[in-house]
């Protein structure tokens, strides 16, 4: 359980973050929630398991819902996020590890190619 000076230090990230920062973190958050998942499976504990897949479910439903669709590549993304819900379901379902690395994997991707697409604009603005 997160102490509350810790929970309000993490809240106050969120609220003051730039918008490319949380979608960072949200980023960072289900790959965080996908390796408890892991682990919990490995461990065969399915309860805490389908816990931690259900709130890596329910950030793909913040990026689907945060998706700025005047853009193309939104429409991919959306395509990918939907890709990954179905997938997460299967892995509750059967839980199956090798389902949550691939999730890990695409969520590793987006991590990375964000991190690269914030440094890129912010050298650009200088």
């Amino acid at each position: 359980m997160i102490q509350p000076a810790a929970k309000s230090y993490k809240q106050n990230q969120v609220d003051t973050a730039p918008s490319e920062e949380l979608t960072l973190m949200l980023y960072n958050g289900a790959i965080t929630f996908v390796k408890r998942a892991k682990q919990a499976i490995a461990d065969r504990d399915y309860n805490h398991a389908h816990q931690h897949i259900t709130r890596v479910q329910d950030i793909v439903d913040e990026l689907i819902i945060t998706l700025d669709r005047k853009y193309p590549i939104s429409e991919q993304l959306l395509l990918l996020y939907d890709y990954l819900k179905r997938r997460l379901v299967e892995s509750n379902v059967s839980k199956n590890i090798s389902i949550l690395e691939e999730v890990e994997g695409f969520f590793m991707e987006f991590r990375d190619t964000w991190k690269q697409a914030i440094t890129l604009a912010r050298s650009q603005k200088q």
